[in-house]
């Protein structure tokens, strides 16, 4: 597919999202973590003196990880190794990621370990808009990125479904302006049954029955009382309802979203990115504009050892504008910038890398995928990670053949000291053809020994002669 981006529209556009960003996360700061209802004016912070968020601040990491990596090679491993090097907090569903990730936790399996009360959580939906501003207009691409990013800290959960719908809807919104329209078209991204598609249609729905605003918002907490607070489907939700009753109204719809309460600095700043994106800047009230200025002050990222990352909203704009075509290009669309009119076509777009997320969406939680230029390999454990001494521990492997070319894998298990599996030795990987997938599943039961540390190594080498060295899964098993 070829198109052509206006490049001042779509620069104006990223611009704003920012901006947007900047002003809801500073006003919505000071009263993170209130349950009840908050009467908010505007800003309660000294003028041009933004406030530091970690919902801007991992998006600068994830925009150097595309940098430095390309959109071929980035990944969720490759994402969770910049949050151990680059990202220092370890406060909830950010701890227990990367704290998984450095005992050797692939992705999504990082963000499912012992991560019950923090997985359905709202680190992940926050740090969205980078990849929708990499993708505009091809939200099964951002949906893509958005995966590979919310799985390490969220597994397969409600944080993660809660980043494919903030990433797909500010994708569409680089060409669709209607609240309503876009909040319903992100909502085909998400599992029709999960809890935050619930909140956003209770949203929907009372709006249409025009229910006033803070009846909603008191029928979203009743609705989501067993999941606690900070949790993805009441502030999607909140964020929503500011969008949907501000209709359209920068102003109110922030004050909206952040008067519902809980994590304020989020649905604020998330409603702003929004508005950004549809209105672009001159959607944005010039007093609030002013007010905020154009510096990004970092809280969550490492500086001192990751020495280049933007400063402003305006660089951050040029250097995520200028990995839209090679982002693009790396998922099947050849796209230019032009200073005429812009070449879009929404139906070719939207057929790109369709019904990207199903795979991963129905997958076994507690799994991890590796892959090299021939070969796809999930490993599964369907009944978790952890072992006993003297029984045995069963997981299987899904091969995915990515090549035309049919081919034989020699399997090797390499095993902690006194334990055995049984597996079979070689797995057949067909050619892809209309009828067949070129899918083989292996099954491995290890058989424990006497000695189980805290935590054990298994090791899977899946060796071919169509490819040079063996494609390695490293298991981590918790005593």
């Amino acid at each position: 597919m070829k198109i052509k981006l206006n490049r001042e529209q779509v620069m104006d556009k990223i611009y704003a999202c920012w901006l947007g960003k900047n002003i809801g996360g500073t006003m919505g700061a000071p009263y993170e973590g209130k349950q009840e209802m908050q009467d908010i004016n505007g800003f309660a912070t000294k003028k041009g003196e933004p406030l530091p968020n970690d919902d801007l601040d991992l998006q600068l990491i994830w925009l150097t990880a595309m940098e430095e990596t390309g959109p071929h090679a980035l990944s969720a491993n490759v994402l969770a190794d910049y949050w151990l090097m680059y990202i220092p907090p370890h406060w909830n569903e950010y701890g227990v990621g990367k704290n998984n990730a450095q005992h050797g936790i692939i992705p999504p399996m990082s963000g499912e370990f012992c991560n019950e009360e923090w997985k359905h959580s709202n680190g992940a939906w926050i740090r969205s808009e980078v990849w929708a501003c990499m993708t505009p207009g091809f939200p099964n691409i951002a949906v893509k990125y958005a995966l590979m990013d919310a799985c390490v800290d969220h597994g397969i959960s409600e944080g993660t479904y809660a980043e494919m719908f903030t990433a797909s809807l500010e994708s569409l919104a680089f060409f669709e302006s209607d609240i309503r329209t876009l909040v319903e078209n992100a909502l085909t991204y998400i599992p029709k049954n999960c809890r935050v598609a619930r909140s956003v249609n209770l949203v929907l729905s009372e709006y249409d029955k025009k229910t006033p605003w803070r009846e909603v918002r008191e029928l979203i907490v009743k609705d989501n009382e067993d999941l606690g607070w900070f949790q993805a489907p009441a502030n999607v939700a909140y964020t929503v309802l500011g969008l949907i009753y501000g209709e359209g109204d920068f102003k109110k719809s922030m004050i909206y979203a952040i008067d519902c309460g809980d994590d304020t600095d989020c649905t604020g700043a998330t409603c702003g990115a929004i508005l950004g994106i549809t209105q672009g800047t001159k959607g944005i009230p010039e007093d609030w504009r002013e007010y905020i200025g154009d510096r990004i002050i970092s809280l969550a990222v490492d500086r001192g050892s990751i020495w280049n990352l933007p400063n402003s909203c305006t660089e951050m704009t040029e250097r995520v504008a200028q990995m839209i075509p090679s982002v693009l290009k790396a998922n099947g669309v050849y796209m230019e910038f032009t200073d005429g009119e812009t070449e879009y076509n929404k139906e070719e777009a939207l057929a790109i890398l369709k019904d990207v997320s199903d795979d991963f969406i129905h997958r076994c939680p507690n799994s991890f995928e590796i892959r090299n230029l021939h070969v796809q390999a999930v490993l599964e454990c369907p009944d978790g990670i952890t072992v006993r001494a003297n029984e045995d521990f069963k997981f299987r492997i899904v091969f995915k053949n990515l090549k035309y070319r049919p081919k034989h894998l020699q399997l090797s298990a390499f095993l902690p000291e006194g334990w055995t599996a049984d597996y079979s030795r070689m797995v057949y990987l067909s050619h892809v053809t209309p009828n067949t997938d070129g899918r083989t599943v292996a099954e491995f039961v290890v058989h424990v020994g006497e000695k189980v540390e805290a935590m054990n190594r298994i090791y899977i080498h899946a060796d071919s002669v169509n490819y040079t060295a063996p494609l390695t899964l490293p298991l981590v098993v918790v005593g």
